[in-house]
């Protein structure tokens, strides 16, 4: 019988997840304001009242979001961590650096989640949710890297500032202008 349970509960936790994918991709496609739990629930192939047995309501589930992005960006700058090979802080936050870059390059979905997170952010869960990724995230890359608050501070800044350029396309446009955004950051 704890066999039983304990796969259910598996399944039940599998199937969040891929409920929180298809979410993420819902939400970036139309932000918090503009999606419903009917677009989120046709997306995962499920009924509306199993995704109120998983969330019980569209903020819970946009929490939830931010929170696996948030999951996600930490495991992949640990990832970048244990391969740098370094211990010096600019080292460790470059390598991070590169591998933020690469995940919102590869992952489009994750950044437009951020995006909204941010916008939608007057919502007073919404706001500690972002708030709550950025203070673990912050913590995260200060203890991993060992660099000072400056160069933390640094490394966020152009962390935002990548995901400005990247999601109004300044990749794309030769100007004075996305030159000026563009020098120095890591893009693919």
């Amino acid at each position: 019988m704890g066999t039983t349970k304990a796969r259910q509960l598996s399944t039940a936790e599998a199937r969040r997840g891929e409920v929180l994918a298809t979410a993420a991709k819902v939400f970036a496609a139309r932000g918090y304001y503009g999606t419903s739990t009917t677009e989120v629930a046709k997306g995962a192939g499920i009924s509306q009242s199993y995704l109120y047995r998983l969330f019980p309501d569209k903020r819970a589930l946009f929490v939830a979001v931010i929170e696996d992005v948030s999951r996600l960006i930490r495991e992949r700058l640990g990832e970048a961590v244990a391969k740098v090979g370094s211990a010096d802080p600019v080292d460790v936050l470059r390598a991070m650096g590169d591998e933020y870059a690469h995940l919102i390059a590869d992952r489009e979905d994750l950044l437009k989640v951020l995006m909204h997170a941010n916008c939608a952010a007057s919502e007073p869960e919404i706001r500690q949710a972002v708030q709550g990724m950025y203070a673990r995230l912050v913590e995260y890359v200060r203890s991993a890297s060992g660099a000072q608050d400056g160069d933390v501070q640094e490394f966020f800044a152009r962390g935002f500032l990548c995901n400005v350029v990247v999601s109004i396309g300044a990749l794309e446009v030769d100007a004075p202008w996305t030159r000026t955004l563009l020098a120095g950051i890591r893009h693919y």
